[in-house]
């Protein structure tokens, strides 16, 4: 450093107020508030703390450069011209290339002896030895690392937090549960059936009564060319599984076609979950009952399952022989 440096400081600190007084003035809006004066007297604490922190900072380097000095003068007068002009050169050197030979300063092994401390312990001596150049490499490199990962992770908004990623974790986990309970759907058969309670499944179901099953056993189920649906009589059981097989593979000798050709499980379990709520209903010009009376177990007539009710197997169709 030189000394017109630190003459130049103290050139720098009207400057600074100036610019703090105009910063002052424009946070104020231009105005006269009282509150000018507190914002220029804070500012201008800041800009003298600044100054002597930048005062300080070339002071000690002055003194660090006075200290390389007199120690090369202590080496010209003990160890003579050459060890003095090498130090010298190793002052001029680059900061990095003297940053990697101090880095890989390594003592060989035969030369320990010179780098050997007089610690002893149960027979193991201590070397003071710099340690190896790819360890020291991977120790700033580790560092450089971490300091990216906070900028990135911690300090913008480039990169997700740890709780943006739980939380991105937990959707992309939910939209899977979901694809995979579409998929399970359809695995429903007559042997794990369960009954639909959900309003928008039975909806669904009586869409598809409507468009296949209306034609044989009326709107309301009350019958036609098909058995009557509304009453307790059911000429291949009342049960849900069984209705659910009655739909599947139909029944031809009668003229029931089987649905599960046309129909997905997921439809012929809906729509038979559909059938049973006609039960008891008691449309007008209902047919009269066939086969035999039906009385539903408790623990069978209401389990509750959505549109989604998982099972095991493919194929459904509909088609309805009460």
């Amino acid at each position: 450093m030189k000394n017109k440096t630190l003459k130049v400081l103290p050139l720098m600190l009207p400057l600074l107020l100036i610019t703090v007084a105009a910063q002052a003035q424009e946070a104020d809006g231009g105005g006269s508030n009282l509150y000018f004066y507190d914002d220029f007297l804070f500012w201008s604490l800041a800009a003298l703390a600044g100054t002597v922190i930048v005062a300080a900072v070339v002071a000690l380097f002055r003194l660090l450069n006075v200290m390389v000095k007199v120690n090369q003068i202590r080496i010209y007068e003990e160890m003579g011209l050459e060890a003095f002009k090498e130090e010298v050169q190793k002052t001029r050197e680059p900061f990095w290339d003297r940053m990697y030979k101090r880095w890989t300063a390594a003592v060989p092994v035969e030369k320990e002896q010179d780098v050997m401390l007089d610690h002893n312990y149960d027979g193991i001596k201590e070397l003071d030895n710099s340690l190896p150049p790819w360890w020291v490499a991977m120790f700033y490199l580790s560092i450089g690392f971490a300091i990216v990962y906070m900028t990135y992770f911690h300090f913008t908004d480039a990169g997700a937090s740890s709780a943006e990623e739980y939380e991105m974790e937990i959707a992309r986990a939910e939209k899977a549960v979901k694809a995979y309970l579409a998929t399970q759907a359809n695995l429903v058969d007559e042997s794990n059936v369960t009954i639909l309670t959900d309003a928008g499944a039975l909806e669904t179901g009586q869409n598809i009564f409507n468009a296949n099953c209306a034609a044989c056993h009326g709107m309301l189920g009350e019958g036609g060319v098909g058995p009557n649906m509304t009453d307790n009589y059911w000429i291949h059981g009342g049960d849900i599984k069984d209705i659910f097989k009655t739909v599947k593979y139909g029944v031809p000798e009668k003229g029931m076609i089987a649905w599960k050709a046309q129909l997905s499980a997921t439809d012929m379990h809906k729509v038979s979950s559909y059938i049973l709520t006609l039960v008891g209903t008691n449309p007008p010009n209902a047919k009269e009952p066939q086969g035999d009376l039906y009385e539903p177990q408790a623990d069978a007539v209401e389990q509750p399952a959505d549109s989604t009710n998982v099972a095991t197997e493919p194929e459904d169709a509909l088609g309805m022989n009460n």
